[in-house]
């Protein structure tokens, strides 16, 4: 039998951790009450298992990418169980803008270590297939390493490089079809 956790142990869990995974939701579900909900039950879940969870495995937890784990799981059951919802295209020509610099540049990390705009950036991995947007996600926004991302989702290294490269292909590939309404 494990030992319980203390509501003083897991409120500094979630003090720690709730504001990144509040981001992080948010980039997911486009839509900040989602978001909290999806936190909410991510937390909710993470301490239901850490009570049941022996001690010798809590003290071996990679915390951060466990709780990563709980909420994205959490997220794509939700977008799963939820009606799509309507993105607005307002920024399609700062997108497009964006993916150009992609395009002229070697990758599209290299365009967000020159500061590109967030909103841009989200807005061009609305192309991206939602089974490979969450890595470019954590990839493009949060400025996550291959190897992060690779514990996170539990996944060979190899397995997130290829969905990094697949999301930056399809981010260019969408902005080649895009490109003449750049150029007038």
């Amino acid at each position: 039998m494990s030992a319980p956790i203390s509501i003083a142990d897991f409120d500094r869990i979630v003090g720690d951790h709730q504001a990144k995974l509040r981001v992080f939701a948010q980039r997911m579900s486009r839509n900040r009450e989602d978001a909290e909900e999806i936190v909410q039950d991510a937390f909710l879940r993470a301490y239901r298992a850490l009570e049941r969870m022996p001690e010798n495995l809590r003290q071996d937890l990679r915390l951060k990418a466990w709780l990563y784990t709980i909420t994205l799981n959490v997220a794509r059951n939700r977008m799963r169980r939820k009606p799509p919802t309507v993105v607005s295209l307002d920024h399609v020509d700062d997108a497009a803008r964006f993916l150009l610099n992609c395009v002229e540049r070697e990758t599209p990390e290299s365009a967000l270590d020159e500061r590109a705009s967030l909103e841009v950036v989200e807005s061009a991995l609305l192309w991206v297939p939602e089974h490979l947007r969450a890595t470019a996600r954590l990839k493009f926004l949060e400025g996550r390493t291959h190897r992060e991302i690779a514990k996170t989702f539990r996944q060979p290294i190899g397995t997130v490089k290829s969905h990094v490269r697949r999301a930056a292909i399809i981010m260019r590939r969408q902005f080649a079809l895009q490109r003449p309404a750049v150029a007038a």
